[in-house]
């Protein structure tokens, strides 16, 4: 009796002779976890390589929506900060306290614009994402069509391997009548019969052998070619994905660089100015004068007085209580 093979063979068990697939290298080969790793019974590792590369374009737009609502949030945090910095703008410059509100101001001017900046740079990041998304569209086009072969191939060995059981259990069924016949001891012309009917069903078993042994070595080619392809997808997916998310890392930790030092000279500004400085230049800026009153002289004060009133005494007052003299 015939003996079936089993599923496909894994890749290590493919011929040396099948072609590698175009601009796929040796080395790729070796390393291909797509080409060892989705066999299997049913078959369904074509199924599933094609859904996770479509998936590529969806995972792209979401770092697209992702990054967008990223740029969103430091846009609102550059407004707050401007929205602070006219606040500290509007504390009030009288008392000692004054100067400090516009080293407040300056600070947050600053971390208003850094996150500014940080908003553009992932605006612009966003168009770079948008603009790889419509590249990876043309790209699965092309892998679609590239893929009907190996899709095809699938549908075939599923179709055949559904038929070989039946082959299979037809022939079992005429071997064991023929056998059964054989030991009921019936006629030869009985058991020409039966003998002929196992010969068809043989010959209809090896046809089905034959045919799914051909299906299944056109569907491991095509397979393993798909799968190639599909990693070298994924790869150059993953690398661009990367690069972009490299970029956006790089934009992220140089503000944040920028807003430490926007943090550390606002520290540096508040310990460069001292208590003292800040009285001095009060002081200085809103002072009074610095000459003190000094001592009066009854004598000349009340004599300026009169000179001032136009009134000329012919007598001063006497300190002694004596009476005074006229007016002239």
């Amino acid at each position: 009796m015939p003996i079936l093979s089993g599923a496909p063979a894994p890749l290590a068990a493919l011929s040396g002779t099948k072609q590698e697939p175009a601009g796929v290298s040796t080395e790729g080969i070796r390393m291909s976890y797509f080409g060892e790793h989705f066999w299997g019974e049913k078959n369904h590792g074509f199924e599933v390589l094609y859904h996770s590369v479509k998936q590529g374009p969806i995972s792209t737009k979401e770092l697209a929506d992702f990054i967008r609502e990223r740029a969103t949030i430091e846009e609102t945090y550059s407004k707050a900060m401007a929205k602070l910095s006219k606040l500290a703008s509007n504390g009030t410059p009288m008392g000692t306290f004054g100067p400090l509100w516009e080293v407040f101001r300056v600070s947050s001017d600053k971390l208003a614009l850094c996150h500014l900046e940080l908003t553009r740079k992932l605006q612009d990041l966003i168009k770079d994402v948008l603009r790889y998304g419509e590249e990876q569209l043309k790209a699965h086009k092309k892998c679609k069509e590239e893929a009907v072969g190996t899709l095809d191939a699938v549908q075939v060995l599923a179709g055949v391997s559904q038929l070989l059981p039946k082959s299979r259990e037809n022939y079992l069924n005429r071997c064991m009548d023929q056998e059964r016949l054989r030991r009921e001891s019936t006629s030869q012309k009985e058991m020409d019969k039966a003998e002929t009917k196992t010969r068809k069903a043989a010959e209809s078993l090896r046809r089905s052998v034959e045919k799914y042994n051909s299906a299944r070595a056109d569907f491991e080619q095509k397979m393993l070619d798909s799968a190639l392809r599909f990693q070298a997808m994924e790869e150059t997916h993953l690398r661009h994905m990367k690069a972009l998310l490299g970029s956006y890392a790089h934009s992220v930790e140089d503000t944040h660089v920028q807003i430490g030092q926007v943090h550390e000279e606002f520290k540096q500004n508040i310990e460069n100015v001292s208590v003292e400085m800040l009285l001095r230049k009060f002081a200085e800026s809103k002072g009074t004068g610095r000459e003190k009153p000094g001592p009066l002289d009854f004598e000349a004060y009340s004599a300026a007085a009169l000179q001032e009133g136009k009134y000329v005494w012919a007598w001063m007052p006497r300190l002694d209580g004596g009476d005074e003299q006229g007016q002239i």
